[in-house]
């Protein structure tokens, strides 16, 4: 179940096999990449995001901290009226929502949205206040909406003749081509 809550507004969606299995496969992309490059990350899966004087909060179907994970490497219990939102939120769209869960985040300042509506991956980057298309990730500049897009093709290929594979070899043909990435 997941909510979202604005001024007075409460939605509540109940999401669905392929909504999970995708949220699960952009996580795990999202791990294998941190573990790839290096990187620290802090997985908070859909922890609520909400700021009660702002009177807005959703639930995301995942999130992390990258960039700022030092800072809440030992905070149980993050209070996001006092630290940074997290870094990168994932959203899997395939049925819309009658709220819009991305003001709230704007809201939140939540810096990087991956939303995937599942055909295609989008990045969008805050800036100003909205929300941006961008081509590559803030929290991985390496990765490109495309690419991701790819990669998520492999597990559940539509409208081709080609084979889905498991999830496991998509990540693990993940990692390898990261590591062909970032030896060029």
């Amino acid at each position: 179940m997941r909510l979202t809550y604005d001024r007075g507004t409460l939605e509540i969606r109940m999401p669905l096999d392929p909504h999970e299995t995708y949220k699960k496969l952009i996580g795990r992309l999202i791990e294998a990449a941190t573990e790839e490059l290096d990187l620290e990350i802090r997985s908070l899966g859909s922890r609520p995001c909400d700021r009660e004087d702002l009177q807005k909060g959703l639930e995301p179907d995942q999130c992390y901290y990258i960039q700022n994970e030092a800072l809440v490497r030992d905070i149980e219990q993050i209070d996001l009226s006092q630290f940074p939102p997290p870094d990168l939120v994932v959203e899997v769209d395939i049925t819309s929502s009658s709220l819009d869960r991305f003001a709230i985040y704007a809201d939140l300042r939540i810096p990087e949205i991956w939303q995937f509506d599942g055909q295609r991956l989008t990045i969008y980057h805050l800036v100003e206040g909205e929300y941006r298309v961008s081509g590559s990730s803030l929290a991985f500049p390496l990765l490109k909406a495309t690419d991701i897009t790819a990669f998520l093709a492999l597990r559940f290929p539509k409208q081709t003749a080609q084979t889905a594979i498991s999830e496991n070899k998509v990540i693990k043909q993940f990692r390898q081509w990261l590591r062909n990435q970032s030896a060029s």
